[in-house]
């Protein structure tokens, strides 16, 4: 990735017996060699029923449309043809994570043997947005500074009220199930890219991290190159909302490096807002409201997103990227995958479904919503 706002967008989904409904747990060895004969940024995750594909590095969300909608339908085409679908959402509705076998890749291995349940629980899949940051300015400076936008990239996420086949009660229940990885949610305030890596080399060095990879927080330097990583998004169902979010996040980027005054006086309290307003963000998705530490009031979603566009239009239109940040307002106008997914769950129980049969039609949706090569906006 260089270094002048270029965008990779990194999705993960989840491998289903296609009859079942279910995680895959047969049949995913040859499928993912498939894959990885087919497209080559196709890699497995942690556990069995996963995979990540990635654009790589590309200069505008046009492409980045275009990668992915190929690779969704190209995926979808060969997993259909041998009894699995491919289904994006940051929790499974009905798969159980002690069910879930891990991959048999040895470095995984390694990572699960320290992890230990922990790491057998983690069944859930998320977008990765990285964003090339220019020379000069500080990753670790925009890492503190972009917190307070987190909860809203994170709102119009959601797509994980289910979790081992039941209602949570949230709309984005993957980052409560995430949480329980160490060095996960948000990173601390670092005072700069020094400090930073005294951290990496520190724990590297003594072996508590055998890899910077393994450090999960929601938003990081890339380990690999220039650029600054989003990790606090579900997986999105939708090909509009991940493209949605990940303009924002570009346009976001942008503009605090032009910046640099924005959210300098960001603090410990600032901080413990911000980690509020990430709940609130996993608990009411686009409908619930944040806090504000400027008025001292809880202000709603949907004004925060109004508010973040306006700040960011200029850096939309130096980056070309208006058309995909105005799928946010879309996500607001129809709601988050969360919300379309428990409207079929309720539909499916009024018809007098059992629970499993009511959640089986939300994965038929998230399925065909998934791989359709002309993704919806109802």
């Amino acid at each position: 990735m260089r270094a002048d706002f270029e965008v990779c967008l990194e999705e993960e989904a989840f491998i289903n017996d296609a009859g079942k409904r279910d995680a895959a747990r047969a049949r995913t060895r040859d499928f993912l060699a498939a894959c990885r004969a087919a497209h080559p940024q196709v890699r497995a995750e942690l556990m069995e029923p996963q995979l990540v594909w990635s654009t790589g590095p590309v200069d505008g969300l046009g492409a980045a449309r275009q990668a992915l909608a190929a690779l969704r339908s190209g995926l979808g085409a060969l997993a259909s043809a041998r009894g699995l679908a491919l289904m994006a959402a940051g929790t499974h509705p009905l798969a159980r994570w002690s069910r879930v076998r891990p991959c048999e890749q040895a470095a995984r291995g390694r990572v699960l043997r320290d992890l230990q349940m922990v790491g057998s629980r983690t069944v859930v899949c998320g977008l990765s947005v990285g964003v090339g940051v220019p020379e000069g300015v500080s990753r670790v400076d925009l890492m503190n500074r972009m917190q307070p936008y987190l909860a809203l990239l994170l709102a119009l996420s959601t797509s994980s009220p289910f979790w081992q086949a039941q209602r949570t009660g949230l709309l984005g229940y993957r980052l409560a199930a995430a949480r329980e990885l160490p060095r996960s949610f948000l990173p601390p305030l670092f005072c700069d890219d020094a400090d930073y890596a005294r951290y990496l080399d520190t724990v590297v060095t003594a072996g508590a991290v055998d890899d910077p990879r393994h450090v999960w927080w929601v938003i990081c330097p890339s380990p690999t190159g220039p650029g600054l990583d989003l990790r606090i998004a579900d997986s999105c169902t939708r090909l509009d909302d991940a493209l949605a979010i990940a303009a924002l996040y570009r346009c976001l980027v942008r503009r605090l490096a032009h910046e640099p005054a924005r959210h300098r006086d960001f603090t410990g309290a600032s901080q413990a807002i911000a980690a509020e307003n990430c709940w609130r963000a996993q608990r009411y998705g686009i409908h619930g409201s944040f806090v504000c530490e400027a008025t001292r009031t809880a202000r709603p979603v949907a004004t925060v997103l109004a508010e973040t566009l306006a700040l960011v239009a200029e850096d939309a239109r130096a980056l070309d990227c208006e058309a995909e940040l105005d799928l946010a307002r879309w996500i607001v106008a129809r709601g988050t995958s969360a919300d379309r997914q428990l409207a079929l769950f309720t539909e499916a129980q009024g018809r007098g479904l059992p629970p499993r049969e009511a959640l089986a039609e939300v994965v038929d949706w998230l399925t065909a919503e998934t791989v359709g090569a002309n993704p919806t906006r109802h």
